[in-house]
C-alpha cells in the first residue's frame, strides 16, 4: 500500500514538473512572435530578416531534440532533461541584451538548442512514468502546458508597452531557472528507461542481445515494422507544425495588417492559445476510451476547414477571435495526438531518439512555415491569399495524420 501510494506521488510530481516545462516551453516558443511589433518598431527589420529571426530558434530546436534525444538514451531521461531547461533558460535571458537583429537571431539559435532537448526527453519520461491506462491522458495534460504558457505570453505582451519587449524575453527564462533547482530534487528517473537499460547490459554478451536495439540507434527507429509510421509521423510533424508556426509568428502582424488594433490581434492569439490549451486537456481522456477514432478523425478534418474560413478575411473582431479559437482548438488537438501516440511506436531503448528524430522533423516545419509567412507577405499576398496558399500543405497534413492513425491501430510497433 505505502509502495503504491509513493509511486502515486512520484508519478503525480513527474507530471506536474514536465507541466511546468511545457508551460515554460510553450511560453519562450511564442516568445519571439508576441514580441515582434516591439522587435520592427526598434531594430526595422526586413520580412526577410524577422523571418530569418523567426526561423532562428527552431533551427536550434532541430538540432537539440536531434542530440537532446540520442543523449536521453544513454544518460537518462533526468539528467538531459533539466540540463536542456537551464540552457533555454540562460539563453532566453541573453536575448533582452541583444542590440541587432543578427544578435536575436543568435541568441534565438541557441536559446532553441536548449528547447530542443526538453520536449522529446519530456515525452519519453512522462510516457514512462504512466500507468497504460492514462498513458495518452499524461501526455496530453503535459501537453497542454504549451499553449497555456503561449496564452501568457500573449496577455503579457497585452499589458507592456510594444518598447518593452526585453520583458517577455527576461520572464521567458527566469523561470526556467527557477524550476530547474526544484526539479533536480523532486525528479527520479525512469524506472523502465533503468530496467532496459540494465537488461541490456546483463545481456550484452550473449546471443538475446539481438533482439534488442542499440541504445540510442537512429536506423532501428525503421527496423521491425517501424519505418511506414515513423515516416507518416515525420510528414505529419512536419506539416502540422508548418502550419502552427506559421500562425503563432504572423498571425498578430497579419491581423494588425488587416486593420486590427494591437490589443485586439493579441487577444486573438490568447484564444487561440486558449482553444488549443483546452484542446490539450480534452483529447488525452478521449484517446484513452472508446472515442479515440472519432475524435482523431474530427481533429484531422477541422483544420483545413478553419484555414479556410480565415482566408475569408472577416472583418469582425468576434467572428475572428471564434474562427481562430477552433483553429488553436483542432491544431494542437491534432499535434496532442501525434506526441501522445509517437512514444509507443519505440521501444524504451530508442525511445528518446525516436521522439527526438520525430520532434526535430516538426521543427523543420517550424523553420519553413515563418520563413514561407515571410516570404508570401514580401510577395505582398493578403491575409487570405496567405492561407489559401497554404491550404494544400494542411491538406496533406491531415491525410498524413489520419494514416499514420491507422498504421498505429492495427499493429503493435514495440
Amino acid at each position: 500500500m505505502t509502495h503504491g501510494l509513493t509511486r502515486h506521488w512520484g508519478t503525480s510530481a513527474i507530471i506536474a514538473c514536465c507541466i511546468a516545462v511545457a508551460f515554460c516551453e510553450g511560453f519562450d516558443l511564442q516568445a519571439a512572435g508576441v514580441a515582434a511589433g516591439g522587435i520592427v518598431l526598434e531594430f526595422r527589420p526586413t520580412p526577410e530578416q524577422l523571418g530569418t529571426f523567426f526561423s532562428a530558434s527552431t533551427l536550434g530546436l532541430f538540432a537539440g531534440a536531434l542530440l537532446g534525444g540520442r543523449l536521453a538514451d544513454s544518460f537518462g531521461r533526468k539528467r538531459i532533461l533539466i540540463g536542456s531547461i537551464v540552457l533555454f533558460g540562460l539563453f532566453s535571458v541573453l536575448t533582452a541584451a541583444a542590440h541587432g537583429t543578427q544578435a536575436l537571431s543568435w541568441a534565438r539559435l541557441v536559446t532553441g538548442a536548449g528547447l530542443g532537448g526538453v520536449f522529446p526527453t519530456l515525452l519519453a519520461l512522462v510516457s514512462e512514468s504512466s500507468s497504460t491506462r492514462r498513458r495518452y491522458a499524461s501526455i496530453a495534460l503535459v501537453y497542454s502546458g504549451m499553449p497555456f504558457g503561449g496564452a501568457i505570453a500573449s496577455l503579457l505582451s497585452m499589458l507592456t508597452a510594444p518598447e518593452h519587449w526585453r520583458l517577455i524575453f527576461i520572464a521567458g527564462g527566469l523561470t526556467p531557472l527557477l524550476l530547474a533547482p526544484l526539479m533536480y530534487r523532486v525528479l527520479r528517473e525512469s524506472s523502465e528507461f533503468e530496467r532496459s537499460s540494465a537488461t541490456a547490459v546483463a545481456t550484452g554478451a550473449t546471443l538475446e542481445l539481438k533482439t534488442l536495439p542499440k541504445t540510442g540507434s537512429f536506423r532501428a527507429i525503421l527496423a521491425g515494422g517501424r519505418a511506414t509510421p515513423t515516416l507518416l509521423l515525420w510528414i505529419s510533424s512536419f506539416l502540422v507544425l508548418l502550419t502552427l508556426y506559421l500562425i503563432l509568428n504572423w498571425l498578430p502582424l497579419l491581423l494588425v495588417g488587416s486593420g486590427f488594433t494591437k490589443s485586439e490581434a493579441a487577444g486573438v492569439q490568447v484564444a487561440f492559445n486558449v482553444g488549443g490549451a483546452l484542446a490539450a486537456l480534452g483529447i488525452g481522456p478521449l484517446l484513452d476510451s472508446r472515442a479515440r477514432s472519432p475524435s482523431i478523425v474530427a481533429a484531422f478534418v477541422s483544420v483545413p476547414l478553419f484555414i479556410l474560413f480565415l482566408s475569408a478575411s472577416p472583418s469582425q473582431v468576434a467572428l475572428v477571435t471564434l474562427i481562430v479559437f477552433g483553429m488553436g482548438a483542432s491544431v494542437l488537438a491534432a499535434q496532442s495526438f501525434l506526441y501522445a501516440t509517437a512514444p509507443g511506436c519505440y521501444p524504451t531503448l530508442i525511445r528518446g531518439v525516436g521522439l527526438g528524430a520525430a520532434v526535430a522533423m516538426g521543427r523543420v516545419g517550424s523553420i519553413v512555415g515563418p520563413k514561407l509567412g515571410g516570404t508570401l507577405k514580401a510577395a505582398g499576398h493578403s491575409s487570405g491569399q496567405l492561407f489559401m496558399d497554404i491550404l494544400p500543405l494542411v491538406v496533406l497534413a491531415s491525410v498524413s495524420g489520419l494514416w499514420f492513425a491507422w498504421e498505429t491501430s492495427r499493429r503493435k510497433l514495440n
